[in-house]
Parts: C-alpha cells; structure tokens; sequence
C-alpha cells in the first residue's frame, strides 16, 4: 500500500510503499483492548497500604470491664470502630502486572497503527531535523500540517533539537520509533511519523505474526471482522 509524504511547510512531495504487515492490519478489539489494558495495569506502582488493627500502635488492654457498664463491650483501642484503629479490609502492597506474549504486544501495535492510516490520522514527513531548538518553529510546522490537536511525533532516533523544540507544546509527545506502544497512540488525534522511522517500524514488526500470515488471528481470540 502507499501513503502520501509531506514536507515540513504541509506540501505533498511523493507517495511511498510501506508494508502491509504494519500498516495494513484488520483491527482486533480483543487484542487490542487486552494489551491497553495490561500495559495501563503494569504501569501502576501497587505501593497503597493501610495498617490493620495488628499493625496499630496502641494498647492491647482492655478498655473496661465486660458487664455491668452498661456500655458495649470493648475490647483493644485499636479496633477499627474507634478512631485511630486498625482500617478494615485496605489496600496492601501488591503487583499489579499482567504478562502478555510477544506476538500479542506486536499485534496491537499493528493494529492501531492501520486503524490510524485508515482514518487518515497518520502522516508520514520526509525529514524532521532541527539545528537547534526552536518551540515557534515546531509550532509553526505543526500548524503548517494542519495538526490541531494531540499528536505523537516519531523519529528515527531520539532527536535532541526536535525533542526540545516540542516538549513546551501542549498535547504534543515526542519519541522514537522503538517506544512507540498502543496507550499514547490511542490517546492521540494525529501520529506524525519520518520515513526513516517508518522504514525502522517495518524492520521491527515487519515478520509475520505466524505461518498463517500477518491477518490470521490468534488462537482463540476472533478479529473483530468475525463478529
């Protein structure tokens, strides 16, 4: 298949072959949906914690006597029905990571991004090489490209003057073609990507997910064109 290419003044220069493989995948809901879900879970810290009624400073005594008070009976302070005690059933330490397979991480990612030239949310530029760091300039190209909104910018390679020149600009992230994954490409309106960091995507997911093919599904996991 082949998408247009544009320099940075908005202006189509050509149009290029790019592989199939990555940018011409069905999208699988469940795939897809799977692997945001794991990497938004694996991000998080799991360090909450509250003490219970054992991990409470305090006496161990009883408060009063058992009968003849006419109060309830009370035992330790550090019940958690007075204030200072124990908290009942809180959040401990725990891990919240979930494990997925390559093959799985590598599809989704194939997906969005074919979901992303299909919406036409995805250009490709010639070049993007700053000589030295220029927010304006960045603005300016952005709006040159008609980019209104939240948008990824891809490299080849990480890329000081461009990284500068865009991490002031809101809804605008930066990074190289390796980092790329399906929660920042999701949460973004528009990807714009270099040719050579087109041609490395290739070289990272261009081989096939398996002997079927790049379309065929995984084992019980139907696309959603099955539905």
């Amino acid at each position: 298949m082949q998408v247009p290419v544009y320099n940075l003044a908005g202006k189509e220069l050509e149009k290029i072959e790019v592989n199939e493989q990555v940018f011409g995948v069905p999208f699988n809901q469940a795939v897809v949906h799977q692997v945001m879900v794991a990497q938004q879970a694996n991000a998080r810290q799991g360090t909450a914690s509250t003490k219970n009624r054992r991990a409470v400073t305090g006496s161990t005594r009883k408060l009063f006597r058992q009968k003849g008070t006419g109060s309830a009976r009370a035992g330790s302070i550090t019940s958690p029905l007075r204030r200072g005690g124990g908290i009942i059933f809180g959040p401990s330490p725990r891990s919240y990571r979930q494990e997925l397979t390559k093959k799985m991480r590598r599809l989704a990612l194939r997906c969005v991004l074919s979901a992303k030239v299909r919406d036409q949310e995805l250009m490709v530029l010639e070049e993007l090489n700053f000589a030295e760091p220029k927010t304006r300039q960045m603005a300016e190209v952005l709006a040159a490209l008609g980019v209104s909104s939240s948008a990824i910018i891809v490299t080849a390679d990480p890329e000081e003057n461009v990284v500068k020149s865009a991490r002031n600009l809101p809804g605008i992230k930066i990074m190289p073609a390796s980092l790329m994954n399906v929660v920042d490409i999701l949460s973004c309106k528009m990807i714009l990507i270099t040719v050579a960091a087109v041609r490395k995507a290739e070289k990272l997911w261009g081989d096939r997910l398996s002997k079927g093919g790049s379309n065929a599904p995984l084992p019980g996991i139907a696309s959603s064109s099955d539905n």
